[in-house]
């Protein structure tokens, strides 16, 4: 495993802790998209179902097992725990609007056209757009708390980095995964603007993020 990766997954498992650790401490979800939040525990369902059935290494189930613990532990706080706080009203991207064609390219672009092999694929298609209701909920509001932003922020740095893992793999052993590569790209993409507005808004010491609001 080469240090990009390994700095990937730090930095993914870094954001849930953080998305955790803000549920928990302040009691509250306000702020968080619930929808995305069930998006990423699909995504790794569908992407892990080999858990029991494929061994790489410790390393590799240890983080299957955690990534699933955490994501469906976010999902209890948001819908169980701490139902009351969740901000149903602004969280109202349709996912429908992901789902539909994100099934479709799982049929249409895979490497083996067996269950599991569409699910994977499935699940990478849908990570590279599960962040959507998110980024649509804090541009609904108009601004997002800095804790928020971290979270954001790690999983775009997740994303960056599994880019220079791709590169790195390429260049070293001649492995390159299109539809690995392609999604996560699209996913990057997708921070670039978010990542610019936390530089130069919550890295100068804003408590909360404001959206510049349009002409």
């Amino acid at each position: 495993m080469n240090v990009f990766r390994l700095a990937g997954d730090v930095s993914h498992l870094v954001a849930i802790i953080i998305l955790l650790l803000k549920i928990w401490r302040s009691k509250s979800c306000a702020g968080i998209s619930g929808k995305s939040q069930v998006l990423f525990a699909l995504v790794f369902t569908t992407r892990y179902l080999d858990l029991f059935t494929v061994f790489i290494s410790p390393y590799n189930t240890v983080m299957k097992v955690v990534f699933l613990a955490l994501s469906y532990a976010t999902v209890y706080l948001i819908y169980m725990r701490f139902r009351k706080t969740y901000d149903s009203e602004n969280d109202t991207f349709r996912v429908e609007f992901l789902l539909v064609p994100v099934i479709g390219l799982s049929f249409l672009e895979n490497y083996a056209f067996t269950p599991l092999e569409i699910l994977w694929t499935f699940s990478i298609f849908l990570e590279a757009v599960a962040i959507m209701p998110q980024l649509f909920m804090i541009t609904k509001t108009g601004e997002a708390e800095s804790i928020t932003t971290h979270y954001l922020f790690f999983l775009g740095l997740y994303r960056a980095l599994y880019i220079a893992n791709w590169v790195w793999r390429y260049h070293t052993e001649g492995f390159f995964d299109q539809i690995a590569v392609v999604s996560g790209v699209v996913q990057t993409i997708f921070y670039c603007d978010f990542f610019y507005l936390y530089v130069t808004r919550v890295l100068r010491g804003k408590a909360r993020m404001s959206l510049p609001m349009p002409v």
